[in-house]
């Protein structure tokens, strides 16, 4: 906070207060906020309701309020004991309006700005236990895949995968967190919400989905064949996981994310399919499911040891199908690790 020139953090976001305190509880509609000051002190302002479960937490200054009462007479009061009338004040990425527009109207002379710079550089830094974290939840998914395979045939929807792959990673301890399954023309939509469009012998099929462990996601992506697909889909499967092991072939601690976005595009370019893959490579992962590095076109930012961050690259065409393949990984100084198990270097006919 100090190189950041920055007074008071206020968080709001379970995952920031639960990263940051333990304490990843919601406010709801309620006020409720995280204070960390730049001399290491930390306040809590909540309902009356979370009181004993922030005790609970470890926090020692908790401030409560009762319905019906104000709860900007408790921020005032941090205000005044603070000494933040005319201070810089990070905010959370995820602070609801109603609640930055009250607090900005209490502190008027105050300047309020984005808190992301402030914590992202401690969050995306993964320290041993937290790599432990991402290393279950990556076995989880793998596993699920391996499960789910055997199960999916012709006459299913998307949806009964759906909760298929939920299943398996809650059997073996993961909460699932999301499940994006597309056949056929579905597929070419990135981000397709998965529906009850029934699996056709012959369809290309998407499998994006993930858990959180302790709070820690995973997430993968595996695309294989609902029986025998065309020699289009093998060809197009074959273009994009060389692009795949290229961006990680690139990537080790020092080099930029966007020398190893443009490591994997380069590939898919000279295939002939640079505008089908039309998003980013990556996207950093940990107890959110995006966030920084951002594997992305120029992006200097540069990456270190304990980054995690997805490898996803893709090849959609729109009224056929579409092909990714995602592996979460970590940077090491001299290369990366993996949290998944190596996609299959061939496109997987499901008998």
């Amino acid at each position: 906070m100090k190189d950041c020139g920055v007074d008071c953090f206020l968080a709001q976001a379970p995952v920031t207060m639960g990263y940051l305190h333990g304490f990843y509880e919601s406010g709801h509609e309620r006020f409720m906020t995280l204070a960390v000051s730049a001399h290491a002190e930390v306040r809590l302002i909540c309902p009356a309701l979370s009181e004993s479960q922030a005790k609970r937490a470890g926090i020692q200054d908790v401030r409560g309020w009762k319905d019906g009462e104000n709860p900007l007479a408790l921020f005032e009061q941090l205000a005044s004991d603070w000494c933040l009338r005319s201070a810089i004040i990070a905010v959370d990425d995820e602070m609801p309006a109603q609640m930055l527009l009250k607090m900005q109207s209490a502190l008027p002379a105050a300047l309020f700005r984005p808190g992301q710079a402030v914590l992202a550089e401690l969050m995306r830094r993964k320290e041993p236990g937290e790599l432990d974290e991402m290393r279950r939840a990556g076995h989880i998914a793998d596993e699920a895949f391996e499960a789910v395979k055997s199960q999916i045939h012709p006459g299913m929807t998307e949806r009964q995968v759906s909760t298929v792959l939920g299943a398996e990673m809650a059997r073996r301890g993961g909460e699932p967190a999301f499940a994006i399954v597309a056949t056929g023309a579905n597929s070419a939509e990135p981000h397709h919400l998965s529906d009850d469009t029934v699996l056709s012998a012959g369809d290309v099929l998407i499998l994006d989905f993930g858990c959180t462990v302790n709070g820690y996601y995973s997430d993968i992506t595996r695309t294989v064949g609902v029986g025998k697909v065309s020699q289009k889909a093998h060809e197009v499967y074959g273009i994009v996981y060389r692009a795949h092991r290229a961006g990680r072939d690139a990537i080790r601690a020092g080099v930029t994310a966007g020398s190893v976005d443009s490591a994997a595009r380069q590939v898919i370019e000279e295939a002939g399919y640079g505008p089908q893959f039309f998003h980013r490579t990556g996207h950093g992962i940990g107890m959110r499911g995006h966030e920084e590095p951002f594997i992305i076109g120029d992006s200097q930012e540069v990456l270190e040891p304990g980054n995690c961050f997805s490898i996803e690259p893709g090849i959609y065409l729109a009224g056929e199908f579409g092909v990714r393949i995602e592996n979460i990984v970590a940077a090491t100084e001299s290369g990366h690790e993996s949290m998944n198990a190596e996609p299959s270097p061939t496109l997987i006919e499901l008998s």
